[in-house]
């Protein structure tokens, strides 16, 4: 059971987060005085920031080796069943020009924030040649202090998100070359570090998908239609994409009955504190913990995920 908390600066806990430690405690606590009986190890894995790539790290240094099942729930404004988050690369930017007084020497600086600028503009002109199932965003996280004088380092973040995880690389040199071009309109200096591995798309167990509905359903869980907007939770990215790749998974997404609040949203992190957020927190712990009983009594399906996966993770 994947558990995380890290907040988002400004939201605080709009995606969640919250919801997501709770239950994976609870559904490890769930099954623990029977897992003896059944066979099972059932352990909660306190995994990093999910922002940052925290369950790559981990994964890459073999963590989750010997573990057959690894599960989280991520909640959204509705309930759906099956992940189907976005791979993405992230970077961080970094353009570094030269101060001057704005008013007195304006010909002496070279100005980062225009560099910026000029970034900005060719990636939402990049966007109408780019594919519908593609993200480009991002923010600058820093362009100066002084209104008088030309800024000389400026700092932003990007992602590029599209369909499978050899996509966003390709995806990411287009978006460099644009922050290149405001380097050299400027006279910047220009830094690209990547942030974290790729995010890789989510490889899901459909059998304990359908035991996962199963369960929920009979907690009165109503999954949405598919292709409801407000069911596009599910879209978003995670390092679980990586695990999955490697280790039977699933990543199911409660519904906290927010809308018209979504994820990232302030109203969103209030709905998730009260008592919506408390259901989804005992039904998020309660319908996977259940899952995972149904899987260790199926033979079938116990033996399956004993085998584990015979691909390498492509992350």
């Amino acid at each position: 059971m994947c558990a995380e908390y890290d907040a988002l600066p400004g939201l605080g806990h709009a995606c969640g987060h919250d919801v997501i430690a709770a239950s994976a405690v609870g559904a490890a606590a769930g099954p623990a005085p029977v897992a003896d009986e059944h066979g099972l190890r059932v352990t909660v894995f306190g995994t990093l920031a999910e922002e940052g790539g925290g369950r790559i790290h981990p994964l890459e240094r073999g963590v989750f080796d010997g573990v057959h099942l690894a599960m989280m729930r991520h909640p959204g404004p509705v309930d759906v069943a099956e992940a189907d988050p976005f791979p993405v690369a992230h970077c961080a930017v970094d353009h570094r020009g030269r101060a001057a007084h704005a008013a007195a020497h304006p010909e002496q600086g070279r100005n980062a924030a225009d560099a910026f600028t000029v970034a900005q503009v060719a990636i939402g002109l990049l966007r109408r040649q780019l594919p519908s199932g593609v993200r480009v965003h991002g923010v600058m996280t820093s362009a100066g202090e002084a209104t008088n004088a030309i800024p000389e380092h400026t700092r932003g973040r990007r992602y590029a998100r599209a369909g499978t995880l050899g996509e966003p690389a390709e995806l990411q040199q287009r978006v460099e070359r644009c922050f290149e071009a405001g380097a050299h309109a400027t006279g910047c200096a220009l830094t690209i570090e990547q942030e974290s591995p790729p995010y890789a798309e989510f490889r899901n167990e459909h059998a304990l998908l359908a035991a996962y509905r199963r369960n929920a359903g009979a907690l009165g869980r109503m999954f949405a239609e598919p292709g409801d907007p407000a069911a596009r939770m599910n879209r978003a990215s995670t390092d679980m994409g990586n695990v999955s790749q490697t280790v039977p998974a699933t990543h199911p997404c409660p519904g906290i009955g927010s809308l018209p609040a979504v994820d990232h949203q302030k109203e969103f992190a209030a709905h998730a504190a009260g008592p919506a957020g408390d259901r989804a927190v005992l039904d998020g712990a309660t319908a996977p913990a259940l899952t995972a009983a149904d899987a260790a009594a199926d033979s079938a399906q116990r033996e399956r995920l004993l085998a584990g996966r015979d691909t390498p993770a492509r992350g």
